[in-house]
């Protein structure tokens, strides 16, 4: 079930990410890295309490010390202003308009989705290039949240299980290493 997205977006979306980072002789792509939930999850980060912009810390848990990437941590006024700016764009708000209308990515992915057309996830794989390469500036845009959902940290929502991590022969986060959880933990 999608965060932001609207079922049908959710399903572009997929379709896009996939054609973007295929799944190929057995190397993963989009659609196993769960790179479509890191982008749905990045435009609804604000229907969660703390948002999801910035994974606590200072481990994962994953090479040892405390999961602390599971616990987000809350914005400041300034931080939340510029996050939401970057998300969810100036909407015409005053406190918002300062320089000047902002389009922000919900809005980009609104409309980028859109012109994919409904039926993208049900067209061939010619013609799903054919309609990504149309708008050379969604495509980037979405060619560079596709890496950081096959590539970053598995709580932003992608990278399921560390498989980008894997199939190119890292760790992913290590930390710590050769130190105690009270040595990554204390003051």
């Amino acid at each position: 079930m999608p965060v932001w997205l609207t079922e049908r977006e959710y399903l572009v979306l997929r379709a896009a990410c996939a054609q973007m980072m295929p799944s190929d002789q057995g190397a993963p792509g989009a659609e196993e890295a769960g790179v479509a939930d890191y982008i749905d999850t990045l435009l609804g980060a604000f229907t969660f309490d703390p948002p999801r912009i910035w994974a606590g810390g200072p481990t994962s848990g994953r090479k040892g010390g405390e999961a602390g990437f599971i616990n987000f941590h809350s914005l400041s006024t300034l931080d939340e202003l510029a996050w939401r700016m970057r998300i969810e764009g100036s909407l015409g708000l005053p406190e918002r308009g300062f320089n000047g209308p902002v389009v922000g990515l919900q809005e980009k992915y609104r409309q980028g989705l859109a012109a994919l057309g409904a039926d993208f996830a049900e067209v061939d794989g010619a013609e799903q290039e054919r309609r990504l390469r149309a708008d050379e500036g969604f495509c980037d845009l979405l060619y560079g949240h596709c890496c950081e959902g096959m590539y970053g940290a598995p709580e932003y929502g992608g990278n399921r299980d560390g498989i980008g991590w894997a199939y190119i022969g890292r760790d992913g986060d290590v930390q710590p290493r050769g130190y105690s959880d009270e040595d990554v933990s204390g003051p």
